[in-house]
């Protein structure tokens, strides 16, 4: 168990390393069972970006790893660095990667894990339009080409001039040289500007939280320190008080004699 935590990254870390990873293996399904051109296209330029992912996660884990060669031999991460690599005959080791995350996230608990979410909440939100933003590039990118593909005066009519609509759209840049022309296609990219403004104004309110929160909090007040204080201060009022109390008796008790 202690070894498996101190694997443990973020609890959204790992359950966003772990959509990605099921979702490269779906791919890798969809390569050999649809032999399109325009789907291969897309899904090889997913590919790339889930590489780039995946090495800077392996590079992540062995340089915080607690001891980085029982991480490489012994917990795969040599099967983490080959899964990183672009190449088809390796992606299938990216199931290791999938296994582990579900094997940390289910020694920790359903509860500790919503409670982590619900305490991380800028980052929660980063990562989830992310994976939005993620999902947009490749499944709005499909669903643009097939829109558009064959309209009457289309611009959009390769695989390469969506995925290039796409991400100028959800960048929020624009340049407006592909376009779609059909009403289906203008919702759909609607939508993928939502999300693109959603992206950067999280990402935006993550930076600006990660810089301006302080660093280091107050020291912690000194428990006993502030008891003996406390007590001095009551023994104290304890004493002017019982002066008090004896010349209040004496002006009472009057003048003997």
């Amino acid at each position: 168990m202690t070894r498996e935590r101190s694997e443990l990254k973020s609890i959204g870390y790992e359950i966003f390393i772990g959509i990605l990873s099921l979702l490269s293996i779906v791919n890798l399904v969809l390569v050999y069972a649809a032999r399109e051109q325009s789907l291969d296209t897309v899904l090889e330029v997913m590919n790339a970006l889930f590489s780039v992912i995946f090495l800077a996660d392996f590079l992540y884990r062995i340089l915080t790893a607690p001891s980085a060669g029982a991480y490489f031999f012994r917990h795969f991460g040599w099967a983490d660095l080959l899964a990183s690599m672009p190449f088809a005959q390796l992606k299938f080791l990216r199931i290791f990667r999938l296994i582990r995350v579900y094997r940390l996230l289910r020694d920790v608990g359903i509860r500790t894990i919503g409670r982590a979410l619900s305490k991380d909440r800028a980052g929660s939100s980063l990562y989830i339009l992310l994976l939005m933003g993620i999902f947009v590039l490749e499944f709005g990118s499909l669903t643009m080409l097939r829109i558009e593909q064959y309209a009457p005066g289309a611009n959009i009519t390769t695989a390469s001039d969506t995925i290039w609509y796409t991400i100028v759209t959800i960048s929020t840049v624009g340049y407006g040289d592909q376009y779609p022309v059909t009403g289906a296609g203008r919702i759909l990219g609607t939508g993928i500007i939502v999300v693109g403004v959603g992206i950067f104004g999280t990402f935006t309110g993550y930076l600006a939280n990660f810089f301006l929160s302080p660093k280091n909090p107050a020291p912690p007040v000194d428990a006993a320190g502030t008891g003996t204080a406390t007590v001095e201060g009551l023994r104290q009022r304890l004493e002017e008080s019982e002066a008090k109390l004896t010349e209040i008796r004496k002006l009472l008790a009057g003048p003997t004699g």
